[in-house]
């Protein structure tokens, strides 16, 4: 349960070789945070791989949808479609922690514990209104807040478990069923100074259908999902693999939303979610990676 809990990324809870377009040369990340080198994300690579050989690690994430090859043969049950189980946990991720369809621009590479690296969407055609500053920090925390124009990779975590929505992934966990099976619907948002952009509380209202704890607002305008088998994710496993298997659905397409109500969720949900949570490392390595069917 520690696991899931600080990764999801289960957020959440991303490639393979095409290591150019990843590695631009960054001296400073988002908010003025310093940017550590490449040797530092390639020093993580590289004991994730080695930490992993021969170990029988599954699939891991997050990954590049656009490309659909994979090594690892690990097998496991693909979970139901979400609305055949409860929605347990939402929560978001600053940058997308996977690379693909809209947002595929390498923000850098952070501090080296997730935080300012990841991918953003192209808003270079935004107008200045939508990119105006706030009056306030929205959704602060020790490492960042948000800024218009920024991308999160929001998560809604589901679970075979009978759960009720909750705080962290434990929410996805009882005492009866020891290992449920999890899934995450995954969106890319941008948000944006405009308050006619979607409204964060709207996308994330929950309510009791039939049997089922469900998100009741998940975009479905945003392209056919990308399926796959991976796990949870988290900067927690930069170094080491993730032993929980979850199936994913990432929506290619990016939405906007209106900062100020991402701002209002914030300061107040069930789920106790206050700010951005960090992204793991890209998984690049094909041997840690599922076949995209």
């Amino acid at each position: 349960m520690k696991y899931i809990s600080t990764a999801l990324a289960l957020s959440a809870m991303l490639v393979t070789p095409a290591f150019a377009s990843d590695h631009s040369h960054h001296e400073s990340g988002a908010h003025g945070h310093q940017a550590v080198a490449d040797s530092v994300v390639a020093e993580q690579r590289s004991a994730l791989a080695k930490n992993t050989d021969g170990k029988g690690f599954g699939p891991q994430s997050p990954r590049d949808i656009d490309n659909a090859a994979g090594n690892n043969k690990r097998m496991f049950g693909t979970a139901p479609v979400y609305t055949e189980m409860n929605l347990c946990n939402i929560h978001f991720h600053k940058n997308a922690e996977h690379k693909g369809g809209e947002f595929t621009i390498y923000a850098g590479n952070g501090n080296g514990e997730g935080y300012q690296s990841g991918y953003r969407a192209d808003i270079s055609h935004y107008s200045h209104a939508e990119l105006k500053a706030t009056k306030h920090d929205i959704c602060p925390s020790s490492h960042s807040h948000l800024v218009p124009g920024d991308t999160i990779e929001v998560h809604y975590v589901h679970t075979t478990a009978q759960v009720k929505p909750g705080a962290t992934l434990g929410a996805c966990l009882n005492d009866a069923i020891g290992n449920p099976q999890l899934r995450v619907e995954t969106q890319v948002y941008t948000v944006v100074n405009d308050k006619h952009a979607a409204n964060f509380m709207d996308l994330t209202k929950y309510a009791k259908v039939g049997e089922y704890y469900q998100a009741t607002n998940i975009p479905n305008n945003t392209g056919t999902p990308i399926a796959y088998e991976g796990s949870t994710t988290g900067p927690g496993y930069n170094e080491k693999g993730s032993p929980f298997q979850v199936s994913w659905s990432v929506r290619p397409q990016v939405m906007k939303v209106n900062i100020e109500t991402v701002g209002e969720w914030c300061k107040g949900n069930d789920f106790k979610e206050d700010h951005a949570h960090g992204v793991r490392n890209l998984v690049k390595n094909p041997d840690l990676l599922s076949k995209i069917k």
